[in-house]
């Protein structure tokens, strides 16, 4: 038996209303649903079984929730934000812990669970982020190995180096070498003792000027 069910999704304004919609229209449900929307809202109208209804409504709050999370910080001035939707969003992927050392470095306040990011970069910035990252690992992604890559990442866009001179200063500091028989770029230290190292490096550089 189809039913009906019609709720009304109250937004602050027209980048809450974007993001829900983008979100809603991602969605896979068995039940028809059509929106109209208003100047602060948007009122849905989901058909089907009552099962159908009751799992379309359930995902509908979910997402609502997460775009909320997103775009509003907490008490604490952070936004939280779910790693698959930051790296469909940029329409690029890289390693959580590229991710994570970048925003370290670039100076954000960095909380993470396993799943969930809680940071003070905002999404528009942080979709930015990951798609500059996103482009710098797709020129080097050939010639590096995963270690250096979290390494040199990080370093450049923190510092606004191109990846490739970060590679070379590396190897120029005894921190990495071009393995000929591999074709790639690869520490010669452990990850955290090149990233620091070519840390000081560069903030003596950078004091000096």
């Amino acid at each position: 038996m189809v039913a009906k069910k019609v709720i009304v999704v109250h937004v602050k304004d027209d980048v809450e209303k974007e993001e829900f919609m983008k979100e809603l229209q991602r969605l896979r449900l068995p039940a028809f649903i059509y929106v109209h929307g208003k100047l602060n809202s948007l009122k849905i109208t989901v058909q089907g079984t009552k099962d159908e209804i009751r799992e379309a409504l359930k995902k509908i709050r979910e997402i609502h929730h997460r775009v909320r999370r997103r775009l509003y910080t907490n008490k604490q001035g952070l936004y939280r934000y779910n790693l698959d939707d930051i790296f469909r969003e940029a329409g690029v992927s890289v390693s959580t812990p590229i991710l994570l050392k970048t925003l370290e470095l670039e100076g954000e306040t960095v909380e993470f669970n396993g799943e969930n990011l809680k940071t003070s970069l905002s999404w528009e910035e942080i979709i930015s982020l990951v798609k500059n990252l996103g482009e710098m690992l797709s020129d080097i992604s050939l010639q590096t190995t995963k270690q250096i890559r979290e390494v040199v990442l990080p370093v450049a866009i923190t510092f606004s180096i191109d990846p490739e001179e970060v590679l070379n200063l590396l190897v120029e500091l005894g921190l990495a070498e071009y393995k000929e028989d591999k074709f790639k770029y690869e520490l010669v230290k452990n990850k955290e003792q090149a990233l620091n190292r070519l840390l000081e490096h560069l903030r003596g550089d950078v004091d000096e000027d």
